[in-house]
């Protein structure tokens, strides 16, 4: 299972309202260190299956929403909960970085 795209339009339904949670990684095309990141996250996705939602916003596409986020550097992450941010980082990082952080959240 690979991370889903979301849009401005489409971030409010696919993230805050989420039944489980969420790891949204920030990137842009444009951004070779989120190109390095892409396939981790969709390892990610993999690992935790249905238990979680793996999210992708491109900041060039989704404007309003990053600015909403404060992203001011990418790749950025969140681990956002029941509609609350619980865990923010950004930069380059490992696999288990990011499945420590979703994992403590999933039922």
């Amino acid at each position: 299972m690979s991370a889903v795209s979301l849009t401005d339009g489409t971030f409010a339904a696919e993230v805050l309202e989420s039944e489980v949670p969420v790891l949204v990684d920030f990137w842009a095309p444009w951004c070779g260190p989120c190109r390095m990141m892409s396939s981790i996250v969709d390892e990610v996705s993999a690992v935790v299956g249905e238990r979680a939602r793996v999210a992708k916003v491109n900041i060039d596409e989704a404007r309003s929403t990053a600015v909403r986020y404060g992203i001011t550097s990418i790749p950025s992450f969140a681990v956002i909960v029941g509609g609350e941010v619980q865990q923010r980082f950004s930069g380059v990082v490992p696999k288990d970085r990011l499945l420590r952080a979703l994992i403590p959240h999933l039922r």
